[in-house]
């Protein structure tokens, strides 16, 4: 890459936004990107396909959620030629999720666009039918590097009229190892085609490979500001560590969300999790590295079936979701990559939808959730833990609701003869049963909360001490503060004279009459004594004989 053009969007939100129709694009793609929901154009997409359709390389830098397939998917389907079945473009992806992702989409695409083929190909599936396919004529193909690399070195792929390369997110191809496979399959390319390279973030081995193979790239980088969306509403709670579960429930029924992602840092956390809250009652299902990818699929299957509203999963394993209609993410842990809260939050409020982010923080993390605002150039609010009050109000609409259901599309006649029936006996009317009901649907009564405070407040009204006091400062001077040893006092220094030492020696810092922490036997005057085994004894008989006097 000898020279590039550099373009970041730094549009204000006001502007007026490009359309799918108003863009030049092929007139039977807009109708199947209309029939998708989509009428305007993302920043990327507005800025990508103009130059893709150029035929100049491009690079561009810009998250998960952002429109991505489409900035560089309409251009090559423009490109393609129906009338010709060799291959005409490759896209490389880093999962097999992403790629068919990345192929489903390309073909949703070309719903009207006749004669052409798009084929996923990835490993873990029958190589001898993907070479079936790829027999029967494929212009497009979507796959994994090490796949692609097994069907060049079979000769089932051949680049020879291949006119335009994709990396997508090039730098978790980095990340899992991918370098040396993209750069022989890149060699392998003819010399004159069209290169573009999207990534979320722009590392040096990023732009050494760009270096090499692209030229005259134009970079294209969305802002974090833009990334993070004005459609999703971000939202924090602070909690305690042992509440974060609870919160977690409490939330999930506050919103009621039809469709949620919740983010754990770790594998076993979301194994931990996914078990707590299936013993709840929620429809959940966990996913991470660790499982087989029959097991991967079937979880994929569920969730995208509606059969679980709420998936569990790490950052690394939830590269390849792809799910519309995902109301809200819940970051159980804060990343530990402030990249990823941007990877993560994407999930929702894709392509002009709005959606609800919510992150629960320690009062160690805060400081991190700072840093993601100022990288992120995001202000996340400070919210308050849903009471119990509201709670129980958001499930009793929600029984409610359903009841109303029931009565509107159910025959409800031999339900209500029932009640009738027992209401006639007397001991109870027919609203004391109705009630009844609504109790057991609604379960145990619950309890508020106790907050986490923040650290600003935690550093201003103080630290609680540890038999009750109302608290103490770093030097301890708070007259309703407790002492280390748990007595109260006006202030330390009053609670440092009027303390006895553990073996009855009153101590005094200022008289001489002795000092605990003067080991020596100098000094020792007055009521102080000797540590010595024998003057131990000595006093010990005192003390036991002025008792029998007392009795």
């Amino acid at each position: 890459m000898e020279t590039k053009n550099d373009v970041e969007s730094g549009k204000d939100g006001n502007e007026a936004v490009l359309t799918y129709r108003d863009s030049g694009i092929d007139e039977r793609i807009v109708h199947a990107v209309e029939e998708m929901g989509f009428e305007h154009m993302t920043p990327i997409q507005e800025q990508a396909i103009p130059v893709f359709l150029s035929g100049k390389d491009v690079i561009g830098q810009a998250q998960t959620g952002t429109g991505k397939t489409a900035a560089f998917g309409i251009p090559i389907l423009e490109k393609i030629d129906p009338e010709n079945k060799g291959l005409q473009a490759v896209i490389l992806c880093p999962t097999r999720e992403l790629a068919m992702q990345a192929a489903d989409e390309l073909r949703k695409f070309a719903k009207y666009l006749h004669g052409i083929k798009v084929l996923p190909i990835y490993g873990g599936q029958d190589i001898v039918r993907q070479i079936r396919n790829l027999k029967g004529g494929v212009q497009i193909i979507v796959g994994t590097p090490g796949r692609v690399m097994d069907h060049m070195r079979r000769h089932t792929i051949k680049m020879e009229q291949v006119h335009t390369v994709v990396l997508d997110e090039a730098d978790e191809m980095l990340n899992m190892g991918f370098r040396e496979d993209i750069e022989t399959i890149l060699k392998e390319m003819p010399e004159e085609r069209q290169t573009g390279l999207f990534s979320a973030t722009m590392p040096k081995p990023i732009l050494e490979i760009t270096k090499k193979y692209q030229k005259d790239a134009v970079f294209l980088k969305m802002t974090p500001k833009e990334v993070t969306i004005p459609l999703i509403k971000q939202a924090y709670y602070m909690v305690r560590h042992q509440d974060k579960e609870e919160v977690l429930c409490r939330l999930m029924d506050y919103y009621d969300p039809a469709r949620a992602l919740i983010f754990c840092n770790t594998k076993r956390m979301v194994d931990e999790l996914t078990e707590h809250l299936k013993a709840r009652g929620y429809e959940v299902e966990g996913l991470h590295g660790d499982l087989s990818q029959n097991q991967r699929d079937t979880v994929m299957n569920l969730f995208k079936g509606g059969r679980a509203a709420v998936l569990i999963a790490t950052d690394v394993a939830a590269r390849g979701i792809d799910v519309d209609n995902v109301e809200a993410v819940f970051n159980y842990d804060v990343p530990e990559d402030i990249e990823y809260y941007v990877h993560r939050i994407g999930r929702t409020g894709r392509a002009g939808r709005t959606g609800r982010s919510f992150t629960l923080v320690t009062r160690r993390e805060i400081q991190k959730l700072r840093e993601i605002e100022r990288i992120c150039h995001t202000k996340i609010r400070e919210r308050k833990i849903p009471s119990a009050a509201d709670i129980t109000e958001r499930k009793a609409d929600k029984i409610l609701r359903e009841a109303e259901m029931v009565i509107r599309e159910q025959n409800i006649e031999k339900a209500l003869q029932f009640v009738e029936e027992r209401s006639a006996l007397g001991a109870y009317s027919a609203l004391q049963y109705a009630a009844a009901f609504m109790k057991m649907k609604l379960g145990d009564e619950i309890e508020d909360i106790k907050p986490e405070r923040s650290p600003l407040e935690w550093m201003t009204k103080g630290r609680k001490g540890r038999n009750g006091g109302a608290g103490k400062d770093k030097s301890g001077r708070n007259g309703a503060g407790r002492d280390r040893f748990g007595r109260g006092g006006a202030d330390k220094e009053k609670s440092d004279r009027s303390r006895f030492d553990r073996d009855g020696g009153r101590r005094n810092r200022t008289d001489g009459r002795g000092s605990d922490r003067d080991r020596s036997d100098k000094g020792r005057g007055g009521r102080g004594y000797d540590r010595s085994s024998a003057d131990r004894n000595s006093r010990y008989a005192t003390l036991r004989i002025k008792t029998k006097k007392q009795k």
